[in-house]
């Protein structure tokens, strides 16, 4: 067997491991295969023949490969992940002595809040669904699990009509690391898929086969991630909101909403599935910016944008940092 062959049995080992073991999703499995597979790529252009040839350098090398690319650092970090989680992998199995993507820094992440839709936004959006059409009941339905339940588009997708409890308002969803969770959906998303369910639902699927999943598309197929982030493009255009919104963004929305209303941390870090709440506390940033905001524009002594209390004055600090500009 060639050192090619050899290097293609320990990608198909390493996927192995990640299906058994790690219990990955397809989704992780994907990427982890791209990540992988471009590097071997990358080792055959540079005449690198085995794993354990691989040096520090090479780390560093491949580094300077991605970021003239164009790649944004947040893919570069998960790429460089992917192949510390490789070359882990083989050294556990005996195969190399060590992992030259260790020592490799990974680019220092932009720190980005996440954004999240007012209350009004909101109710803007879950209007706009006309409930008189199958397609109408559908949209109105992802919206509010969405919304009401702050779950993933994937774990959407994937919901079966079985996993549905409507009698108590919860739903079992499969998440990342092939997790199951229960989350509560409301009573407003209930209310929707009761009506989706017994009229819309029935009309999509007409004489098709039934397959179990809760949104169809028009043909009566399971609808798929990319189709819900285009029902939601649609009706973001139709609102004239701003066009940075995605799927995401309603889960963004349902912690928000969650913590400004005095929900717990870990609470939330359970119903959004988050592993680690490092993770779920982001969110406190986005909460503890909005407080801001609410303090800044409702108490008569706090600054003021522009410089002006309500009464029209200039307020201290601005008149202070005038002075001493002048």
């Amino acid at each position: 067997m060639d050192k090619k062959a050899d290097l293609a049995v320990w990608i198909d080992d390493f996927v192995h491991y990640l299906k058994v073991e790690k219990n990955a999703s397809p989704h992780t499995l994907k990427q982890y295969m791209g990540d992988v597979s471009e590097f071997a790529e990358f080792m055959e252009q540079h005449q690198i023949d085995t794993l354990a040839a691989v040096s520090y350098f090479h780390g560093r090398s491949f580094l300077a490969h991605l970021t003239k690319r164009g790649l944004s650092r947040r893919s570069m970090a998960r790429k460089l992940s992917s192949l510390r989680s490789f070359f882990r992998f083989h050294m556990r199995e005996g195969r190399i002595s060590e992992n030259p993507f260790q020592l490799v820094s990974t680019p220092k992440l932009e720190k980005k809040l996440p954004s999240f839709l007012y209350p009004q936004e909101i109710q803007t959006l879950l209007s706009l669904p006309d409930p008189t059409t199958s397609l109408g009941q559908r949209d109105l339905v992802i919206f509010e699990l969405l919304y009401a339940s702050g779950v993933r588009v994937s774990e959407l997708v994937t919901l079966t009509c079985d996993r549905l409890d409507l009698s108590n308002g919860v739903a079992l969803v499969y998440g990342k690391g092939a997790k199951e969770r229960y989350v509560p959906i409301g009573s407003y998303a209930v209310s929707a898929i009761r009506q989706y369910i017994e009229v819309g639902r029935i009309s999509l699927l007409a004489d098709k086969q039934e397959n179990g999943v809760l949104l169809l598309n028009y043909r009566g197929e399971p609808l798929s991630d990319r189709s819900v982030r285009r029902v939601v493009d649609k009706y973001v255009q139709a609102a004239a909101l701003r066009l940075s919104i995605s799927p995401h963004t309603l889960r963004h929305t349902f912690a928000t909403h969650m913590l400004n209303a005095g929900a717990d941390l870990r609470t939330v870090q359970e119903l959004l599935g988050h592993v680690n709440i490092s993770t779920t506390q982001i969110y406190t940033h986005v909460t503890k910016e909005r407080l801001r905001e609410v303090y800044d524009s409702a108490h008569p002594r706090a600054e003021k944008r522009g410089g002006r209390s309500e009464d029209g004055t200039i307020s201290r600090h601005d008149h202070f940092r005038g002075s001493s500009q002048r």
